[in-house]
């Protein structure tokens, strides 16, 4: 905003300081109050008193203005016979005009005043030949220095604290948005625990279901049951587990244990049981050193969930055939696949909503891993590659 842009409405403080000093500089100069003999028309020190009055109603709205307006009623007050009050009033247009300025007239007032004083005590010197012609300069120098400087020290404590202010709002804004992302990657890691933890059960139930409805045979469709009722208590049971870990998330006792990669056979000896009626068979080929370093927890579990995964969607979806795991660990990385038979399948199937694929795709992510699956001619592959290292997880 320019310092001489077009006032507004005054505020009341400054009306109520115009008001004031021009009804207090009127009775002055009628009580013959006022300062030695004019170079004009006493009468003009009432003109000048009035500017000045004007001049403060601009103080808050136009302090540029205002200072313009002050300076020329200044030297026509001197010239008249100085009226106090328009002195005063002139000494508060100066601070208002570095206090509500802008910062480029913040800055050069200061200085100009620091001028016009040295000017006010080096001429009447020069030409008066008298010392106590400094008089004029210390005079000018508390009417104008004192303010200007005074405004600018006020002002710059303002600025600090607003600066403050706008600080704190900005912590409390990022705090807030950390405690959203918070929420939010929480909710994701929920969602795809859940989800890797419950698919498989119930695609397996889905899928047996589905076989017991289509079925004449009494022995298969009791099979199929047993399977559905298996997998249901399994599924219960880990839905158990994870409603507790969530209820005890602020417990200090040891959290449950994770899946870990060391429990793939167990997982592939289940699939096995749950592909047979597809005609699937899972075969594990872990070629990882026998006497590697153990992986961080991250990594064994995202591993396994990616593993699970993708024998999920295998039992969903996958022709007939083998389902091959392959584990290998080098360069500072464990690398994963999993291929599985890709074409149209004979018997029952699940359907699939793809959050499975984004869900792997978060885990390999998350831990600065890569993530690839898509069909390749006649099967589908998935791979991974996720950093073993424990120090280049995240935390």
């Amino acid at each position: 905003m320019s310092p001489f842009a077009a006032p507004g409405r005054p505020h009341r403080d400054d009306v109520l300081i115009a008001v004031s000093g021009l009804l207090g500089g009127v009775l002055l100069w009628f009580l013959g109050l006022h300062g030695g003999p004019p170079l004009l028309p006493a009468q003009l020190a009432l003109a000048a008193l009035a500017a000045m009055s004007g001049a403060e109603l601009l103080r808050r709205t136009a302090p540029g203005t205002a200072l313009a307006v002050g300076v020329a009623a200044m030297v026509l007050d001197v010239l008249s016979g100085t009226v106090i009050a328009t002195v005063l009033m002139f000494t508060d247009v100066i601070y208002a005009a570095v206090m509500y300025g802008t910062p480029a007239a913040a800055r050069r007032i200061p200085r100009a005043c620091v001028l016009v004083t040295v000017l006010a005590t080096l001429l009447p010197v020069a030409l008066l030949r008298d010392p106590q012609a400094l008089l004029i300069g210390v005079a000018v120098g508390v009417g104008t220095i004192g303010p200007a400087w005074t405004a600018v020290i006020i002002r710059s404590h303002r600025e600090a604290a607003q600066a403050a202010r706008l600080r704190a709002e900005q912590t409390a804004l990022l705090a807030e948005l950390d405690r959203r992302e918070a929420v939010l990657s929480e909710r994701a890691r929920m969602a795809r625990e859940l989800h890797d933890m419950v698919a498989n059960h119930l695609s397996a139930i889905a899928i047996h279901a589905t076989a017991a409805q289509s079925l004449d045979d009494p022995g298969a469709t009791g099979d199929a049951l047993g399977v559905i009722r298996e997998n249901s208590v399994q599924g219960l049971a880990e839905m158990r587990r994870l409603i507790g870990l969530l209820r005890d998330a602020g417990a200090q006792d040891a959290p449950a244990a994770t899946p870990r990669l060391d429990a793939l056979d167990a997982l592939l000896e289940r699939a096995r049981g749950h592909g047979a009626g597809s005609g699937l068979t899972f075969t594990l080929a872990d070629e990882r050193p026998p006497d590697g370093s153990a992986l961080a927890a991250p990594v064994e579990l995202a591993a396994y969930r990616i593993v699970q995964e993708s024998v999920t969607n295998a039992l969903k979806h996958a022709a007939p055939g083998e389902v091959t795991v392959r584990l290998a660990r080098a360069d500072g990385a464990l690398s994963l696949a999993v291929t599985s038979p890709y074409g149209r399948r004979p018997g029952p199937s699940a359907p699939g909503s793809g959050s499975g694929l984004v869900g792997m795709r978060e885990r390999a992510a998350l831990l600065h891993g890569t993530f690839d699956a898509a069909p390749d001619g006649d099967v589908w592959r998935v791979r991974a590659t996720l950093p073993a290292d424990e120090k280049e997880h995240p935390r």
